[in-house]
């Protein structure tokens, strides 16, 4: 399984999403707690993890609420 690294989904906006993780300090909250997350998935994906279904299902709604949030940052 892949890590779905923030840089990775949206190439577009590499130089913006720097500038607002040393800038915005909300987004540089929102960026660390997706890319833990994101590691965190990919533990439980690979097997390295183990949790119930309902849980791996909330932690990967949380991270799309998060990505979802960035991306309306980048937009703006």
């Amino acid at each position: 399984m892949e890590k779905h690294n923030l840089i990775n989904e949206f190439p577009e906006f590499k130089e913006k999403i720097h500038q607002l993780k040393v800038e915005d300090t909300h987004f540089r909250k929102i960026f660390d707690e997706y890319h833990e997350l994101d590691h965190r998935i990919h533990n439980i994906n690979t097997g390295q993890e183990i949790v119930i279904d309902e849980y791996a299902h909330e932690l990967k709604a949380k991270l799309l609420h998060l990505k979802d949030e960035m991306y309306s940052y980048l937009n703006r």
